[in-house]
């Protein structure tokens, strides 16, 4: 464990280490608890750099022996690495370390998943193999040999020697240690092959473990969908002989983009139609798409340091958003997209976790793969692309393949291409980058003589570091709706960039209904003075699918909280808007299925703490199931014939349409079972011959209350199966009652099947008390106490996964003077904890300084 004592680094220390690496050649002679790594280093003065100490990074390595051009040298040792003197000229540096993968529960570096070795690096990974320069901006050449008794020896880069026991394998593009990959283990390989457009042949393989081969298909045909399309869309080709993805079954993170050994985590690559959902389904082929876009967006072109970490993940989740959309419906993939954003990172945004897209400083980075670097910072990518145009974002983008590749790069590069190519000025919008927080955009409208007039005032409220926000560049989309529901104005692209700007149009000859911010086109924060029959006319009539859902989401929040605060019916409005999308055959089921949901109950709480009120988690609960079966009532003679419409017969398909198809008819289950009972739900339990309506039925049956006996059987069929138990973990707690939550989560804690150092496992389980509000926050206490329980338990063995959960109890000062007390002792307690991790600390010490 690392002293986790904090130490602040800041992005304006920044300077590049004294040595380039040439070369890297290491060594792996593995053993489960005495693994040897011989590592080769030609270094060379960095004529950059003024500071020429010579530090490696080394953490938890067992050093045998070290040496400088043939010659034994008495390196110093800290925790954190080596030091020694070195000559001013180029020279070789050789190390021999120890490590025990066995014993690396903390899955970074290397370690061992099920008698499979493998490696975890990014962010600071590398240091726990050998020592090294373990920054982003020192790029090499790697070549490795491994050495063992395993069928399968895998790292980056072409293959070279190979024999009875060892694999040699060169990576010829200079890569930072982050990108790193080693994998070893009795695997069984999925083949295939792709021809890039240039008429190179590479092989492809995707790795599982005997037994998973009937779960690779997928992911292949997902794998040779996103070389296709990043050749056509983005003109980037694949640049090695082969292509290899391993599935692992204990990773912290969803997948790593190692060049051209991809490292996956099980749940993102293995799927079968028994065993997948369709959201499954559409999640690994996103997955498999963004690490795939990461060779260029990421390896090709790397970030200078971790500050820089949305250089390339923001850009490369935009990338993969964009592959989504074009595979299957834009507007569905847009408002899926803001519902994640606004459920995460808005969260971030307004709480004691708040950073910018690129922080100024961190204690310990492993706490920023956050929803702002990646999610908000895809968002910054797509606003940026809406500012200069198709046109200019595709030649700014080869500008930037061109001239940056090969190099670790900064915001300040990536911007620097698009002033050149349009000649624009980006300082002020720069400060997407550099300001935490989500800006509230206030409009007040005003129509005379034909004239019609919008106004914007934009504010930003302080953060954390940042009391005083400047103003930003914010695209602002937007069309005028005529009295008849008709598009008078068509789509377009207002640029704000002061604090307030009006916008004008004339001649019109009524006053227009607006629809502000179509698309989604900023990630802010709208105010303006609306009312019900506005939102009404909206959902009826907008031309843009996002701001047609958001109408009807907007309708949701209008008349649930009305009934928590007034105790006020269901809106009579908003049900009917519901039952004429519902009816409303011109929209595609999965736009539909979407617009049938409500707000989240998180959601809801953060409005009424902008409105300074206190809500109660129970009330919010219980407004909710109240209005669920309002809507079921309402939409009674019309559920069954959707329902029945929506059936799909023939073979399972995972695209768009059937799986569309199946996300409205399992919408309106949910429906209806609160009139049936579950009955219907049962009967597709029965029948059910994919995993989809598997699960969705076993869903229906737990709201119900009535799915005991389905719960039992669905886990003697598939307790052999570890991704669909995950399923079955998370399902229980995700439907339990509230005051049955914690319960529900401490018994599963106790089940033979929990495994607390399997990420997924523990996620499914624990993730799910997170996330189910009322039972999370039930005036007991209960759940706060578990997950603390747990937190300790697993910080020692897992701080990646540690850290990451603490963010449950970020929002503690929303709620009640009782609720607040409980969550502060929690947080205390874990804190109280002897020799915490860094990590954990840092983490629980912002949350606890709000």
């Amino acid at each position: 464990m690392r002293d986790a004592a904090p130490k602040t680094i800041y992005l304006k220390d920044y300077t590049p280490f004294g040595y380039t690496a040439q070369s890297v050649h290491l060594r792996f002679k593995l053993a489960p608890k005495a693994t040897r790594v011989i590592s080769r280093i030609a270094f060379a003065p960095n004529p950059d750099a003024t500071d020429k100490s010579f530090f490696l990074h080394g953490e938890q390595l067992d050093l045998k022996w070290a040496k400088i051009n043939g010659e034994a040298i008495t390196p110093q040792i800290s925790e954190e690495g080596l030091s020694c003197d070195a000559p001013d000229e180029p020279f070789i540096f050789e190390a021999e370390v120890e490590i025990s993968p066995e014993t690396n529960t903390a899955l970074e570096g290397l370690y061992m998943s099920g008698g499979m070795y493998c490696t975890q690096c990014e962010a600071e990974g590398f240091r726990k193999i050998t020592y090294y320069p373990d920054r982003p901006d020192v790029m090499s050449t790697f070549t490795v040999r491994v050495e063992g008794p395993h069928p399968v020896l895998l790292s980056n880069g072409n293959p070279g020697d190979s024999g009875d026991g060892f694999a040699e394998w060169h990576d010829p593009w200079p890569k930072p240690a982050y990108l790193f990959a080693l994998v070893a283990g009795d695997l069984v390989a999925h083949p295939d092959r792709f021809t890039t457009m240039s008429g190179k042949d590479v092989d492809l393989n995707i790795y599982v473990r005997a037994g998973d081969e009937d779960k690779c298909a997928f992911g292949m045909e997902a794998l040779k969908k996103s070389m296709i399309w990043d050749e056509k869309v983005y003109g980037r080709e694949y640049d090695l002989d082969i292509f290899n993805i391993v599935a692992v079954d204990d990773f912290n993170m969803g997948a790593m983009e190692n060049k051209g050994l991809n490292v996956f985590n099980s749940s993102c690559v293995l799927a079968s139609p028994e065993t997948s959902t369709d959201s499954n389904f559409e999640r690994i082929e996103a997955i498999i798409a963004h690490e795939y876009f990461h060779n260029w967006t990421g390896n090709r072109i790397t970030c200078r340091d971790w500050f820089q970490l949305c250089l390339k993940e923001g850009l490369t989740v935009y990338r993969d958003s964009q592959f989504t959309s074009d595979l299957r419906s834009a507007p569905v993939k847009r408002i899926s997209d803001v519902i994640d954003l606004r459920g995460r990172q808005f969260a971030e945004d307004g709480g004691p976790l708040a950073h910018p897209v690129r922080p100024g400083s961190f204690v310990e980075i492993n706490n920023f793969y956050t929803a702002t670097v990646y999610e908000k910072g895809a968002e910054v990518i797509g606003m940026l692309k809406t500012l200069v145009g198709d046109e200019a974002y595709a030649k700014a983008l080869d500008l930037y393949f061109d001239r940056h590749d090969g190099q670790a790069c900064t915001i300040e590069d990536w911007l620097q291409v698009f002033e050149e190519v349009t000649g624009r000025n980006l300082k002020r919008f720069k400060r997407w980058y550099t300001s935490a927080g989500t800006p509230r955009l206030h409009v007040k409208e005003s129509y005379k003589n034909g004239r019609y007039k919008l106004t914007f005032r934009q504010e930003t409220p302080p953060t954390p570091g940042q009391p005083q926000k400047k103003p930003r560049v914010i695209p602002i989309a937007v069309g005028l709706l005529g009295v008849d529901g008709k598009e008078i104005v068509a789509t377009q692209v207002l640029e704000m960039s002061k604090r307030q700007q009006s916008f004008k149009w004339e001649g019109l000859s009524a006053k227009p209904t607006p629809s502000i911010l179509r698309g989604f086109s900023a990630p802010v924060i709208l105010e303006r003075d609306t009312d019900d029959a506005q939102r009404a006319f909206l959902l009826a009539h907008d031309t843009d699918p996002f701001n047609r859902w958001e109408a009807g989401r907007e309708l949701a929040k209008s008349t649930l909280l009305a009934m928590i605060e007034t105790g006020a019916a269901p809106s009579a409005g908003y049900l009917d808007g519901m039952l004429a999308v519902l009816r409303d055959d011109t929209l595609d089921p999965a736009t539909r299925a979407l617009m049938l949901g409500l707000p989240s109950q998180s959601d809801l709480t953060q409005i009424l703490a902008d409105k300074g009120v206190t809500s109660d988690p129970q009330a919010i609960y219980d407004a909710v199931q109240t209005l669920k079966l309002a809507m079921a009532q309402h939409m009674q003679d019309t559920l069954p014939r959707i329902y029945a419409a929506c059936q799909v017969t023939g073979p399972y398909s995972p695209e768009a349409e059937p799986a569309g198809k199946r996300a409205l008819a399992n919408a309106v289950l949910a429906l209806g079972s609160r009139l049936d009972g579950g009955k219907a739900a049962q009967e597709q339990y029965d029948s059910a011959d994919n995993m989809t309506q598997q699960l969705s039925a076993l869903a229906c049956l737990l709201q119900e209350n009535v799915g005991d006996a389905a719960l039992a059987k669905f886990y003697q069929q598939w307790k052999h199966d570890r991704l669909v138990m995950d399923k079955w973990f998370g399902l229980q707690v995700s439907y339990a009652a509230p005051e049955d939550t914690a319960k529900v989560a401490e018994t599963l804690t106790q089940h033979a099947d929990f495994d607390h150092k399997n990420p997924n496992r523990f996620r499914a389980t624990l993730g799910a008390l997170a996330m189910h509000h009322a039972g999370f926050h039930h005036i007991s206490g209960k759940g706060y106490t578990l997950l603390a329980d747990w937190l300790i338990t697993l910080d020692p063995l897992n701080p990646q996964t540690t850290a990451r959960m603490c963010s449950a109890f970020q929002t503690w000062k929303r709620y009640d003077a009782g609720r607040q007390t409980m969550m502060k002792a929690e947080i205390e307690r874990i804190l109280a904890q002897p020799s915490l991790s860094r990590d954990t600390t840092e983490m629980l010490t912002r949350i606890l300084a709000a």
